[in-house]
């Protein structure tokens, strides 16, 4: 999408408002189909630091999660630019991958269909 969906805006303002990670959503963007559930930026940053810090190789990384966003939103009230997905996971085929979840952060602007809840998929 060239432009950010105003819709799906709100839904992301409405979970970073609240704080909560219940909103399940599957977006496609960039070919890919994206499922699981929203996460407050802040909430999502937290944990990707601890999985940073917590390896040999990519432990210097997790600070740079916790630092607050280089370029903050000019306005408080400016809707997100981002959706921040956590125990998501990447639908190929009647597969998610990876199988645990995953997390992952994808502009609004780049998705192009979207819809509210999670697909289930099967790995029989």
């Amino acid at each position: 999408m060239s432009n950010a969906d105003d819709l799906l805006a709100d839904v992301a303002a409405t979970v970073e408002s609240e704080h909560s990670n219940q909103m399940s959503l599957t977006v496609v963007a960039g070919g890919a189909v994206i499922t699981g559930r929203l996460a407050p930026e802040a909430v999502w940053r937290e944990r990707v630091a601890e999985v940073l810090k917590d390896s040999d190789r990519l432990g210097p990384f997790s600070s740079i999660f916790m630092a607050p966003s280089i370029k903050p939103r000019p306005e408080q009230d400016a809707p997100p630019t981002h959706l921040h997905f956590h125990v998501a996971r990447i639908l190929q085929g009647n597969i998610g991958i990876p199988e645990t979840g995953g997390m992952y952060r994808i502009a609004i602007k780049d998705v192009s269909a979207w819809t509210v809840g999670d697909f289930s998929y099967s790995d029989h």
